[in-house]
């Protein structure tokens, strides 16, 4: 576990998985995969194995030993509903999420599928916890298919992460949605985002009463083109669960 992290809308990451696989464009220049492969080969380095997908079991309990209540982001270094992940491990995530439920825990997922599946398994004709919320990450308006899954999942608090935006998304339906998040794409070969797309998600969530993040523009680096939307920052977060004191409520202007 991470105890601070440069992702502006978290403040830990946990990573009980390492590694994943790609699905559609919006993996092709995955900033975990650049990282982990860097360290491939290296005797004893934690990505040894660079990005091939790795349980660490060893890790499965460090939120028990968090006393402070944080936001924490599982699994920012692969998905947590990967196919090759055995359900039993999955089960002991959750059973350490909801054993530490002074913390907030966000789980972002393309296989979203996947996701509606386990939490029928889990929760059957019931909900997630509050302190779970479920996300998706959708790239472009051909993957908004796995918002549509979101909005079947037994998940109390559900949000996108319209990252890296690679396109515009058109008319989104945002109900049973609580948090959007957009950003850019970063990396050496980073793909531009354009305003009008981020705009466009923005009015959607002002309309809709769905509080909204604007992450960063992206670039060669995750910092080079900033944080600012139509002049200002977009620090929005869902009134629900735990919140630090330097959240933001949503509201529309």
């Amino acid at each position: 576990m991470a105890a601070s992290t440069q992702i502006e809308w978290t403040d830990a990451t946990w990573n009980p998985v390492t590694g994943c696989s790609k699905l559609t464009r919006g993996c092709d220049f995955c900033y975990a995969e650049r990282f982990s492969e860097r360290f491939r080969g290296v005797p004893g380095h934690p990505f040894e194995s660079g990005f091939d997908l790795t349980l660490r079991p060893e890790r499965l309990r460090q939120p028990l030993s968090w006393r402070t209540p944080r936001r924490i982001f599982v699994n920012s270094m692969s998905d947590l509903f990967h196919k090759e992940i055995p359900l039993p491990f999955i089960d002991a995530v959750f059973d350490t999420m909801e054993g530490a439920n002074w913390h907030t825990y966000q789980i972002l997922t393309k296989r979203s599928s996947l996701l509606v599946k386990y939490l029928r398994h889990r929760y059957g004709n019931g909900l997630a916890p509050k302190h779970l919320w479920l996300g998706v990450s959708v790239e472009d308006e051909k993957n908004l298919v796995r918002l549509r899954h979101l909005q079947k999942a037994q998940a109390s608090v559900k949000f996108v992460s319209f990252e890296p935006l690679l396109g515009p998304v058109g008319e989104v339906d945002l109900t049973g949605i609580d948090w959007a998040i957009v950003g850019g794409e970063s990396g050496p070969h980073a793909r531009p985002m354009a305003e009008e797309w981020a705009i466009e998600i923005r009015d959607q969530c002002r309309a809709s009463q769905v509080a909204f993040f604007f992450k960063q523009w992206g670039g060669i680096r995750p910092k080079s083109g900033g944080r600012l939307l139509k002049g200002r920052e977009w620090n929005q977060y869902p009134h629900i669960a735990a919140a630090t004191p330097t959240s933001e409520a949503v509201r529309t202007e």
